[in-house]
């Protein structure tokens, strides 16, 4: 059990975190900072914090557990406000969609207490926002991503483990690289086409009229194009270099799939979509990875 949670950060995701310990019993109080008073407000209101605090810092002092919840370009900013009032057995952890950036601005910040941070990454959350969305049950059975560097404390790294199964996670190491290049193409490229299908049918003049025949299929597709832009924008730019290279990848498998209908080439188009159809079939939520 924690005795204090300090949150930066009382969005969808911070606030699932805090009241998913609460709910599990490891945390004894919660103090909150989110730089928006009305969400501060809204988070006492809803329990999601038992006290607001006026800055990060203010939140970060005297936790024994510190969970920064913004967005990744704040990452930094975040983290130097708080590192001179850390105590040097808590343990700070980020949910940030990517990991190397992350490791840097930690590297960058926290000095001395750069042992108590464990990069993590819980593959989670929901295409809306906010503290209002706010949900125990969102963290329940996810995988989370943890990215130590050699500096991450081996106390804080085991108290981040098991704190993560206590809520009912699958825990899963890999380097910052490793984690961003298999990000890149498993969520930031397919919320990227998400975005890039949106636009490219509401610029067509008939593209109300083609939104108004969609169904099922399409709503599913494209789900993830009502995520927040903010959060996207940072994710996107962060880690520009792993998204361009799952770019340039799909495109050469879409210009492959055009290429073979333009030439009226009927194996070759069934052959595309039955290698796609057989790799869908044979994957599944939450498998593992695959033995070499």
């Amino acid at each position: 059990m924690f005795e204090q949670l300090g949150l930066v950060g009382c969005g969808l995701m911070g606030g699932s975190f805090a009241l998913a310990l609460k709910r599990a019993g490891l945390v004894r109080h919660v103090v909150g900072f989110s730089p928006s008073e009305s969400t501060r407000e809204r988070a006492l209101n809803m329990g999601v914090v038992d006290a607001i605090a006026a800055t990060a810092a203010d939140a970060a002092h005297g936790s024994d557990l510190v969970l920064v919840a913004v967005p990744v370009a704040a990452t930094q900013a975040t983290l130097t406000a708080i590192a001179g009032v850390l105590s040097p057995t808590a343990l700070v952890m980020d949910v940030g969609s990517t990991k190397s950036d992350v490791v840097a601005a930690a590297q960058g910040a926290l000095g001395q207490a750069i042992g108590c941070f464990v990069p993590a990454h819980p593959i989670a959350g929901k295409e809306v926002a906010g503290v209002a969305h706010a949900d125990p049950a969102l963290y329940a059975n996810c995988q989370v991503i943890l990215t130590p560097s050699p500096a991450t404390g081996a106390t804080q790294l085991a108290q981040a483990n098991a704190l993560w199964r206590a809520l009912g996670c699958r825990v899963r190491h890999m380097s910052a690289g490793a984690h961003d290049a298999a990000f890149a193409a498993i969520s930031h490229l397919p919320h990227l086409l998400a975005f890039a299908m949106m636009n490219s049918i509401a610029a067509q003049p008939a593209g109300a009229d083609f939104l108004s025949l969609a169904g099922p299929g399409f709503r599913d597709f494209t789900r993830i194009a009502a995520s927040d832009p903010v959060v996207w924008r940072d994710i996107f730019l962060a880690n520009s270099t792993e998204v361009e290279a799952q770019i340039a990848s799909f495109r050469t498998s879409l210009d492959a799939l055009e290429r073979a209908i333009s030439q009226a080439d009927f194996a070759g188009v069934e052959s595309l979509i039955r290698r796609a159809s057989d790799s869908r079939a044979d994957w599944s939520l939450g498998s593992p990875p695959p033995t070499k």
